[in-house]
């Protein structure tokens, strides 16, 4: 049967199989440009917003962390004397405050040079078993200086403790200072538990601890038990692995000179974490565990400038060093060349 029979009209192109009419797709809308830039922008914007809150907590977290470090507040340090100017030398002290051990020995001794116009540091760490040859002082194990300095000025000299510790820190660094031929103007002091504070308030850090460690001490409570390897440690756990010496469990021993550099590669690490977007995000908690447990007599307003100018510093940026010498019970005697090459370090650093 042929198109067009029994009455049907023919077939039109449009009425063919597969013939379909196809329909002209719809012009897509363009995108007004301007509305694209407007939500940039507001997003921009609401990111600075958020950034100015959280510096501007910053800044009254570390405001109150301040007023509790700094134990001087009656001078005013001249702009071109400023930390931010000019290098500064400072005494870091770490004391044992535990409830059921220590006292004023100073477990950890560091001399520090801090450099505005370069942003970096040197750090001299000083075994606690050393004796420092100074003239016009005894000689003693290192660690036992500040806690005789301390003891003499409250026996001897009848000062109260806030006096005796004021007199205590000027005495150390004063030796320091003779000891090492640089001037070093402040001293902190720091407890255990602002270390561990400080670790944990970044949620630990990673080193790689280098063979198994067990000592356990049940008169002050101390219980190290680390095994070797990479690993993220706690604040507890970071503190017994810079303090661990002795063994009373099978594991190796170690030594002063080994304890510092273990100290040095933890600072280095806490160092780097902060300078992390993860420890960024944890500055309000680092500050506030640092103001707990830190004391330091520099001007709160000097203190503040420290903040704003090594805020960001790495480990890359300081150069460690450590006294070596030779064992001799009880005492270390430290090598000569050690101390004229930190010395020179230190040095170099205030001449930058």
């Amino acid at each position: 049967m042929t198109e067009g029979s029994k009455g049907l009209p023919p077939r039109t192109a449009a009425s063919r199989p597969g013939s379909a009419k196809k329909t002209a797709p719809k012009p897509k809308k363009k995108k007004k440009k301007g509305s694209v830039w407007i939500k940039i922008m507001f997003a921009v914007l609401s990111v600075l917003i958020l950034i100015m809150f959280y510096v501007g907590y910053l800044a009254y977290v570390a405001t109150n962390a301040v007023d509790t470090i700094g134990t001087v507040n009656n001078i005013v340090v001249p702009e071109e004397e400023s930390v931010k100017k000019k290098p500064t030398g400072m005494v870091l002290l770490g004391i044992d405050s535990r409830e059921n051990g220590g006292g004023l020995n100073t477990d950890v001794m560091l001399v520090a040079i801090f450099n505005p116009n370069t942003k970096s540091a040197s750090v001299v760490s000083i075994p606690r078993d050393s004796v420092l040859q100074v003239d016009g002082y005894r000689e003693r194990k290192a660690n036992a200086n500040y806690s005789t300095f301390f003891n003499n000025a409250r026996t001897e000299k009848k000062m109260d403790k806030e006096a005796a510790e004021k007199e205590a820190k000027k005495e150390i660094r004063d030796m320091l200072s003779k000891y090492f031929g640089v001037d070093l103007k402040y001293t902190g002091i720091i407890n255990f538990k602002g270390f561990t504070d400080v670790v944990d308030a970044l949620d630990g850090v990673e080193v790689n601890v280098e063979m198994d460690m067990r000592y356990r001490d049940t008169a002050d409570g101390t219980n190290i038990n680390l095994s070797k390897g990479q690993q993220v440690l706690d604040g507890k756990n970071a503190l017994d692995y810079v303090r661990y010496r002795k063994s009373n469990q099978g594991t190796a021993e170690s030594s002063d000179f080994d304890r510092n550099r273990r100290e040095m590669e933890v600072i280095g690490a806490i160092f780097d974490k902060m300078k992390s977007f993860e420890g960024v995000t944890k500055y309000d908690k680092v500050i506030g565990a640092v103001g707990n447990n830190l004391t330091l007599d520099m001007p709160p307003s000097e203190i503040k400038n420290m903040l704003s100018t090594y805020l960001g510093m790495g480990s890359s940026d300081i150069a460690f060093q450590a006294l070596s010498g030779t064992w001799k019970s009880p005492y270390v005697y430290v090598d000569s060349t050690s101390l004229e090459e930190a010395r020179a370090v230190l040095q170099a650093k205030m001449a930058e």
